[in-house]
Formats: structure tokens, sequence, C-alpha cells
């Protein structure tokens, strides 16, 4: 059996999973897990870079431990941040979290003589305060003038373990730089923020034979014969290769730290509506494009958890929300207050003082406000890909752990009026193999592995009940209208 691993790393936690083809299915394996997150260093929220390569060889060692001699490698992250890279091949620094509070007026800074409508015309990108756009704009000047190479995270830790650099196109797509037509870096963007387009490596497809791991770590480590692929690496753009929608009325919902709403497309969807609903459109592997909207995600609920000091499993709070009555409160998951709070709880319960509505105090009421309202959120923004799409979206397959929550998977069938299709909740590990499969020629398409993928996990149906909460998302719409309204 060829082997291969998927390196998958979020914000939080990063893992190395094994995978292979058994019997006519996909299987998946964890082989090692470790913990990730941003440490404040030099005024700044900082990622351990050296900490994830080097969780990486020891998932390796594990691997070679199983007697499996020869793998395939990928490797997958979050988009937007990336690492300085010197003259002499080393980083300067270990790269900066997007959740860093350095870019909170960047793009109003950076649009003052740019405007909104001239960069999404150009790049077809949404407008977020933590895109590399604008994490540039406010980089440090002097480092910028000892900067060689800029490596988005998922490039830089290939580049470290095989020696070779490049600039995947899934990943490079979310800088906010890539310009549509000519499917390069554009130079009028690349001016603003004072920095060049040599000085990013070469761009590739997803899919791309990257290199072996280099000689120099064989002897420092105990590792299998690795050759490694690049293949979709930002985390959604493997995400939605994981997933198996088919037919021309599906969405998917990437639901993990961030969820990730869209609909897989053949050309870009940049026009006025896009824009006003600021859309996104993500190049994906294969020549697609991921037309889909950032929402916050259980990012709230992982930090509700933790401030419970990991009392509960999430399980366990998916059991007391449930007992809970849905929809006692409106909030905007979106809204920015949200986004790294010195207390999510406090946060969550301020929010709702401050809009007098009822204040969520257990447990069990608190899961309830975060997954009924990402669930509204989830359908409204359901209705408004459909308008922009110009037809309606009939199934939404969700993946990713948000997946494994029963509750917020009937909630939003409810609201939205579709069927849902849950799972592969690793979709993200999946589809990464998946890209080398195809590369290794294993498999011989994207629609061959969506049947694959289908035809090896357990994925589970909800349809709408009677009785759907079309009231309560009218009211939710037009809490939200009220909200933004106020906001400007």
């Amino acid at each position: 059996m060829q082997a291969y691993v998927a390196v998958d790393i979020g914000a939080s936690s990063g893992r190395l999973m094994l995978s292979g083809i058994e019997d006519g299915k996909l299987t998946l394996k964890e082989v090692h897990r470790f913990s990730n997150g941003f440490v404040e260093e030099e005024g700044h929220h900082r990622w351990n870079i050296d900490h994830l390569v080097n969780e990486i060889f020891t998932g390796l060692e594990k691997v070679k431990k199983m007697h499996i001699n020869q793998v395939r490698l990928g490797i997958d992250t979050w988009a937007v941040d990336y690492v300085l890279v010197g003259f002499d091949g080393q980083k300067l620094c270990d790269p900066v979290s997007y959740r860093d509070n350095r870019t909170r007026t960047a793009i109003k800074d950076l649009t003052s003589d740019l405007p909104k409508e001239y960069i999404y015309e150009k790049t077809g990108i949404q407008f977020q305060d933590f895109n590399t756009l604008y994490q540039l704009y406010t980089e440090d000047r002097d480092k910028l003038s000892q900067t060689d190479k800029i490596m988005m995270i998922p490039d830089y830790l290939g580049y470290v373990l095989t020696g070779n650099a490049v600039t995947e196109v899934t990943n490079a797509s979310t800088t906010q730089m890539l310009n549509l037509r000519e499917g390069l870096f554009d130079n009028d963007l690349l001016k603003k923020v004072n920095v060049f387009a040599d000085q990013f490596p070469r761009l590739v497809e997803s899919g791309t034979y990257l290199g072996n791991i280099s000689h120099k770590w064989h002897t420092k480590y105990d590792l299998p014969e690795t050759e490694v692929i690049t293949v979709a690496t930002h985390d959604t753009a493997s995400a939605v290769v994981g997933t198996p929608g088919k037919g021309d009325d599906w969405a998917f919902l990437s639901s993990g730290t961030w969820s990730l709403l869209g609909a897989e497309l053949n050309t870009p969807e940049n026009g006025l509506d896009a824009f006003k609903e600021n859309y996104t459109n993500e190049w994906g592997a294969y020549g697609t494009y991921r037309f889909l909207k950032n929402i916050m995600g259980l990012w709230i609920a992982q930090c509700v958890k933790k401030e419970y000091d990991n009392k509960y499993s999430f399980s366990e709070l998916a059991e007391l929300a449930a007992k809970e009555e849905p929809f006692q409160q409106f909030i905007d998951v979106n809204d920015k207050r949200f986004e790294n709070p010195v207390n999510m709880i406090a946060e969550l319960q301020s929010y709702c003082k401050e809009t007098d509505q009822k204040v969520p105090e257990t447990p069990g009421q608190l899961m309830m406000a975060i997954y009924s309202n990402l669930s509204l959120f989830y359908a409204n923004e359901l209705q408004k890909l459909g308008k922009i799409l110009g037809h309606p979206i009939n199934v939404l397959n969700i993946v990713g752990g948000g997946s494994n929550v029963k509750l917020m998977n009937q909630l939003t069938s409810d609201l939205a009026n579709v069927k849902v299709i849950a799972g592969p909740s690793e979709a993200t590990a999946i589809g990464n193999i998946l890209v080398q499969m195809i590369t290794t020629k294993q498999v011989d398409n994207i629609h061959e592995g969506r049947q694959l993928i289908a035809e090896s996990f357990d994925l589970k149906t909800f349809e709408p009940e009677a009785g759907n909460y079309a009231s309560e998302l009218t009211d939710y719409q037009n809490f939200l209208h009220r909200v933004l309204a106020q906001a400007k």
C-alpha cells in the first residue's frame, strides 16, 4: 500500500494523518497530534514556527516506527500569515499572527487613496484586516529591507524540510495581492506595501512535486524516505477538495475555528453584489475558485470551553446546549469584538446587555447562544449566496469539526430549508491526501476522489423538519440590519 501523510496545522493544534487505500476505501489514522498557538513576543502575537517544524519531524519518526520506510507528504495550514526570510536563507523572526492588533486601521489607511472597489476588481478577495496585504502594509520597514523571500506558512515549512521554495496559489490568493486576470502578484498593490514580486518564490499549482526531505534532517532524526508534494496548502482549499459534493446546487461549509461558507466555481464572481457582501474568490485546486464568506466560527465556542478550564468536552457542552431553547438572543457572530477578546464569556454577555437581550449565564445557555446564532448566520449567508450566483442552494455539505455538532446541523437545515450532509470531519486532511493521490496517479481526478470519500466515510444527512424557523431568520436579518446600520 502506498503511504501518504497529511500535515494539517490549525491555529490551536496540528496533527500528522497517515492514509492509503485498502479494499477500495480511503483509510485515515492520526499518528501524532501537537498543540499550536501564538504568544506575545517583541510586542506582537507570534507563532513559534520552529516548534511546528520539530513536531513534523516527531510525527514522521512515529511513522518510521510503524515500519513504514517510504511516504509522500503534504502540508496545509491556515492562510494570510507569512515568514520573512533573510539573504542567508534563515527566518528573520517568528511570524506575526493574523489575530495581532497591528492591522486594526490598515484597511482604512491603505484604501484612503486606493478605493476598495479598485482592489476588489483586481483581486476578488474580501476585505479582512488580517489579510497579508494589510499585514505587509504595517510590517517593520527595517525587516522588509533585510528580506530576501516572503513565504506563506506552509510554503516555509516545505522550504525548511526540502530546501526548495515555492508559493502555492490557494494560499497566495488569500494575500489579496494576486491579480485575477493576470494570475500573478499585482505590481500596483505590491508598491503600496513596499515589497516586490521577486521577493515571493515562484507561483505553483496544487499538486506540484516539491522535493525530498533534505539529507541533513535524516542525520538528526530517524525519518522515512519522504517525498514532499505541495498540496492545496490553504487548509480551507484542502477541506473543499475533501468535500464530497456533487451536482451544481451544493454549497460547502468548512466548520472549524473559522466557518467558511461558499460554493466551488469554475470562474470567479467579483461583481458589485459580491463586493457589497464581502465575498471572496480564493483560488482552489485544479483551476477552481472558492467563492466564500468568512464567519467567526467555532473559535467562539473554543474560547468558552477554555474559559471553563476545559472542564467540559465539546460533546458535553453540546448536550447541555440541547437542553436550552434556541434563539433566546441574536448575536452578530462576525462582530470584531469576538476576534480576540480578553474573556469571550464576558464579551458575549456584554454584547447581550448592550443590545437589551437575555444574557446567557450557564455553559448550556452560552453554547446554545453560539450554536443557534452560527446557524442563523449560515442560513442568512446561504440566501445571499444563492442570490449572487443566481440559483438556489439545495444541499449544504458541512465538513470539519463542526460537522459533528448534530444540534447545529439540524438548526441550520431547518433555518435554511436545505438538506445538510455532514462529514467527513477530517475533510482537510483528506483533501490534502487526495491531491497527493491525484499527483501520484493513484486517483484519476477530483471527481473520482470525491466519490471515494463518499464511499469511505460515514456521512450523516439532516432534512428540514416541519415548522422550520422562517420567522426567527427574518427577525435575525432585521436585527443584523439595525446593528450594522448603527455601526456605520
